[in-house]
Order: structure tokens, then C-alpha cells, then sequence
């Protein structure tokens, strides 16, 4: 099934132009008509439909909607859509429907960008989070902060004008308010990280030499044969990605080409790509042999990673080696400089490594997270504990109220661009632009 949408003053004319209900069915606000769209130049039935007609402004744009519901395929879709547009509507733009339901007052503007990130989510914690937004949680809690800073603003700014006719401010009070409003705002900062795990995920490279089990962990975590494992070192010769969704994160896991000096020119083009994968990934999962114990070949592929890169070294093949699985201690680490210790061919030790893998990676304690700003919030959520911070030095430095009052108002303007109560109409562009359309 397709649905043909319609918004705006004209969106119930162009239906009636086009579709026809037999009988005599009324056509009555949020009711569903039975008919065919029609073809009002040749009186040729296009396709079997539903209509539903959603009047003013009990729709989600508040805007008059209505919604042909169509049989699905490209020829009969495509027929209907010319129809409406010969009716006199045009294409939406990306995500113009819920940027008319914000400047209408339907959605503020967390929620709207909640919409895109549902839509776009690539894990259910992620939806979860999305759904959060939508239900107003963020906007709540921002909104909350902003009307406290709004009161200390009021309180700061009737001194400036009317000191002598109102009681004394409680400086330290006023002091206090500011600093608490600063920390929370910095704790959603730091959780905005952890939304952008679950939005975005992670690119995680695993690299080591060849046939130390690099394509039996990805088929291990992947559960399935998503790589060609044999004995034989040189197997995987490109670039082989496979995405999963790992206690809640979404994950892109790049199996590389063991890194050896060789004279074969396939082999020596996978590995330039494992350079490139180990330069753009968010972690290194560097993988030797246990049984065969740690190398110089592997420490020259330890000091390959990036400085600053998350780097787990995982010791394979624990079995064979008569080891233990699991997280390995820091003082058994002289048999081998393992973090973590697993046999690929068991499947033992997998749960801990990719608990560990994620704590490393900062996703290990993400069920505590109700609300997460997205790259646009965290940034302005961070320039308004700044602002903050400068009031507070300007209370510190007992300077008059209204150098209190220049960059408190700085933290209220970011705080209400997060929600929309204050914003232009550039960056609405730039967050609509990003949805798909018909949304």
C-alpha cells in the first residue's frame, strides 16, 4: 500500500476533484470514504482507494490533510501523484510536512527533529529514545531549565531598573540557581554522547596478521557466515563490512586483510584498505593468537593505530592455548598484552568482549539514558553552560546585576533555539532539509 498526502487550504478540493465515492458516503472529517481515484479529463478510473480527510487543525500540520490510500507499485503511485499535482498541489520538500506542523504550533522543535531520528534508527534502543522525544521528554526538561533562568533573569533585571523599590536580591540564591541550571546542562552534554552511539553506532575495524581468526570473530558476532574462513593465511583480500546491532548499539564491523609484507598485487590492494579502515574507524579490535603468543609482527600493528583511537587487544584462540576466556587481569598480562581473551571457534569469552568493547567505547551504561540531544542540542546546551559560566564569573567578581543579566540571556536565546522558541528560519532549513520526503 501507498498514501498520497495532501496538506494546505486546497488539499480537500483537489480530493474531491479527483476522488469518487459511491453512495452516499459523507464526507465528514476523519472518516474513511471507499472509492476510486479518477482521472477528471477522461473519467478513466486510475487505481481502488481510500480517502481520508482530516480537516483543520485536528491534522498532524493543523493544516487540512487528506490522504489517498493507494494499492502499491510504481505505475498505479505514480498516476495518482500526477493526478494531484495536475490538481494544482506541488512536490513537498524534504521534511516540509513536519516543518508546517512546527511553525503551526503542532510540534515543537525537539520533537520534530525526533521524528527524523525514529525514522532513521537503526536499533530498537534508538527508537526507544526517539519515541522519548516525541513524547516531549527533552523539550520538557529544556523548557524546565530555560523558565528557571528566565525567573533569575526577571528577578536580575527589575534590580537593574527598580532597585531602590524592591526588597534586596539574594545574590547567593540567584548564585546557586545559575550553578545548578550549569550542571545539568553539562550532565546532558555528556550523555548527548552516548544518544550518538545509539543514533549513529560505531565503526569498528578488526585487524591483526593473517589467520589469527579475524573472519571467525565477525561471523562470531555477526551469527552467520558472513566471511570465507580457512587455514590458509591471504583468505580475505577486501574489505568485507557487516552491520549488527550489539546490546542495543549499532555497529559496523570491518573485517580487514591481515597485514603482511607480500608480493601479491590482490593481497597488497586489501591491505592499503585496511590502512584506510584502521584511519576512519571509531575502534581498533586488534586480534592475535593466543596459542602462538604475542609478535613483533603484532606490536607493529599495535603502533599502527591511531594516537587517540579506541584500541582493544583480544587474544584468539584461547582454547588452543589452554587459557582461560574472559577479561584478563593486569598482572596476568605478561603472557600476552591480551585485554580480553576468547576462542572465535567456541564462541566463549564473546559477551565479554563486546561488554568491554562497548565500556571502552563509552556505550557501556546506556540503559540509564531516557533523554540524549542530538549534534545540534549538545552544541547549543554546551554554549549556554558557558554563558553560564561567565555569569557566574561576572557574580564572582560582585560586578553590578546587569553584567549578570549580558550573558544569562546568551544561555536563554540557546536554550530556546533548541526547542524552536527562538530560531531562524536558516537553521529550520537546515534541519528539515535532512528528512526524507513526506515527512
Amino acid at each position: 500500500m501507498a498514501i498520497v498526502r495532501i496538506s494546505g487550504a486546497e488539499a480537500e478540493p483537489i480530493g474531491r476533484r479527483l476522488f469518487a465515492a459511491p453512495g452516499r458516503q459523507a464526507w465528514d472529517s476523519h472518516r474513511v470514504l471507499y472509492g476510486h481515484v479518477v482521472d477528471p479529463a477522461s473519467g478513466e478510473r486510475v487505481d481502488e482507494a481510500l480517502l481520508l480527510l482530516m480537516r483543520a487543525p485536528r491534522s498532524f500540520t493543523r493544516e487540512t490533510v487528506v490522504e489517498l490510500h493507494c494499492h502499491g507499485g510504481l505505475v498505479a503511485v505514480q498516476r495518482v501523484l500526477e493526478l494531484v499535482l495536475a490538481a494544482g498541489a506541488r512536490r513537498a520538500l524534504p521534511g516540509e510536512f513536519s516543518q508546517r506542523a512546527f511553525l503551526n504550533g503542532r510540534l515543537d522543535l525537539t520533537r520534530a527533529e525526533a521524528i527524523g531520528e525514529m525514522i532513521t534508527a537503526r536499533s530498537r534502543r534508538a527508537a526507544q529514545l526517539a519515541m522519548a522525544g516525541i513524547d516531549g521528554g527533552l523539550q520538557q526538561r529544556i523548557g524546565a531549565l530555560r523558565e528557571r533562568l528566565l525567573d533569575q533573569l526577571a528577578e536580575l533585571e527589575a534590580r537593574v531598573d527598580f532597585e531602590e523599590d524592591l526588597p534586596p536580591l539574594d545574590g547567593a540564591a540567584v548564585v546557586a540557581e545559575l550553578e545548578a541550571v550549569r550542571c545539568e546542562l553539562e550532565q546532558l552534554v555528556a550523555e548527548a554522547r552516548q544518544g550518538e552511539l545509539l543514533r549513529q553506532g560505531l565503526r569498528v575495524a578488526i585487524v591483526g596478521r593473517p589467520n589469527v581468526g579475524k573472519s571467525s570473530l565477525l561471523n562470531l558476532l555477526s551469527r552467520r557466515e558472513r566471511a570465507i574462513v580457512t587455514n590458509l593465511p591471504g583468505t580475505t583480500r577486501d574489505l568485507l563490512e557487516s552491520e549488527l546491532v550489539l546490546d542495543g548499539v549499532p555497529l559496523t564491523l570491518l573485517d580487514t586483510a591481515g597485514i603482511r609484507p607480500t608480493s601479491d598485487r590482490v593481497e597488497q590492494l586489501g591491505i592499503a584498505r585496511s590502512h584506510e579502515a584502521l584511519a576512519a574507524a571509531d575502534a581498533v579490535l586488534l586480534l592475535f593468537d593466543l596459542s602462538a603468543g604475542w609478535s613483533l609482527e603484532d606490536q607493529a600493528l599495535r603502533e599502527l593505530v591511531p594516537a587517540g583511537a579506541v584500541l582493544l587487544v583480544a587474544g584468539n584462540k584461547a582454547d588452543a592455548a589452554g587459557l582461560p576466556v574472559g577479561l584478563v587481569p593486569p598482572e596476568d598480562g605478561g603472557r600476552a598484552p591480551a585485554d580480553v581473551s576468547f576462542s572465535a571457534l567456541s564462541g566463549e569469552g564473546r559477551e565479554a568482549l563486546v561488554a568491554e568493547l562497548l565500556r571502552r567505547c563509552g556505550a557501556g551504561s546506556l540503559e540509564g539514558v531516557q533523554v540524549a540531544l542530538n549534534a545540534r542540542q549538545r552544541d547549543l546546551a554546551g554554549a549556554a553552560a558557558l554563558s553560564l559560566e561567565a555569569s557566574l564569573e561576572a557574580a564572582a567578581q560582585q560586578l553590578p546585576w546587569d553584567f549578570w543579566t549580558i550573558d544569562l540571556r546568551g544561555a536563554v536565546r540557546a536554550l530556546g533555539e533548541i526547542t524552536g522558541e527562538e530560531v531562524s528560519e536558516a537553521v529550520l532549513d537546515r534541519v528539515f532539509a535532512r528528512f526524507c520526503i513526506g515527512k
